[in-house]
């Protein structure tokens, strides 16, 4: 199995809690917190982990909050690679609304980065990679860092081979889609994303799928994966046109799910499988995660239970 490392530059202390009602004005009684490590990486690894893979995860750490993300990520067995960041990590902050059913989150921006933190920061992760591994670039990027950085990564990954995995969104995915040298070997992202970037709404799979292959012609990544949420998602690539179905569940909370789909399907590489089945894999960690209260992310077993309802074919 591939080795799988995930990179999460701006992390945080996940925090929820449930309340009866979020109102303006009023204390609100809260339950009480339930506490995890968060950033888009840290979640992919979590849940590759779970799968069996060997992953860890590159983290940016500093101040008290980094020593308690890092304490957490201690007691769920994740080894790290650990940075220190220019300044205190972040906390997020999440409230469900039990009267609405609704949820409230809360996201601050994290420290400032310097051009000398970027690039010691590509420097670690290129020395902690073995010859063709897997390498995860989740989540939002801190203040300071250029959209160039998906690219320096994979300049600075090429000697090991490895296969890189983006799952990036504002500037950054814009950049992306526009097409690089050298370009990621997968690109995802969600289906509002990809309509802002098409300028045009993508009724079906087909619209979606058949703009995946557009940013695959120009060079955005080997392979291009759509989300479309409770519809499934589609990807373009070597393969053609894949499309998988999300599993038919209740939705408690969409927290994680886009990360636990991409730790099923970097877990699906891993070991080898071909990327139709590890988009399968995706998905139905994906529905999975989507029935957990808060920050909690999917299990195995969940995910095999839902698999069969998420088989990939092809897009005629």
């Amino acid at each position: 199995m591939k080795d799988i490392l995930t990179v999460t530059l701006n992390p945080a202390l996940d925090i929820s809690t449930t309340t009866d009602r979020v109102i303006a004005g009023p204390k609100l009684r809260c339950d009480p917190i339930v506490v995890d490590p968060g950033g888009g990486g840290i979640n992919v690894a979590r849940v590759a982990a779970e799968m069996g893979a060997h992953a860890r995860a590159f983290v940016a750490l500093a101040g008290p909050s980094g020593m308690r993300l890092e304490a957490t990520l201690s007691e769920l067995g994740i080894p790290l690679v650990r940075m220190k960041a220019p300044d205190e990590t972040r906390e997020s902050f999440a409230v469900h609304d039990r009267e609405t059913g609704a949820q409230y989150r809360f996201v601050l921006p994290g420290p400032q980065w310097s051009e000398e933190d970027v690039a010691e920061s590509l420097q670690a992760i290129a020395a902690s990679v073995p010859k063709g591994g897997i390498v995860v670039l989740s989540g939002s990027q801190p203040p300071g860092v250029s959209v160039h950085y998906a690219t320096e990564l994979c300049r600075a990954l090429l000697p090991q081979e490895a296969e890189v995995i983006v799952d990036t969104s504002g500037a950054a995915l814009e950049y992306l889609a526009a097409g690089t040298d050298p370009a990621p070997a997968v690109l995802r992202m969600d289906s509002e994303e990809a309509e802002q970037l098409a300028g045009r709404p993508l009724v079906t799979r087909r619209e979606s799928a058949e703009f995946a292959a557009e940013l695959v012609a120009r060079g955005a990544a080997k392979r291009v994966i759509l989300a479309r949420g409770a519809d499934g998602s589609v990807m373009a690539g070597p393969d053609g046109l894949t499309q998988v179905s999300a599993a038919k569940v209740s939705v408690v909370s969409a927290v994680g799910a886009g990360d636990s789909f991409v730790g099923a399907f970097a877990y699906g590489l891993a070991t080898g499988i071909g990327a139709p089945d590890a988009l399968a894999l995706g998905a139905a960690a994906a529905s999975a995660t989507v029935t957990t209260p808060g920050t909690q992310l999917c299990r195995h077993q969940m995910i095999a239970e839902l698999l069969p309802q998420c088989g990939a074919s092809e897009i005629d």
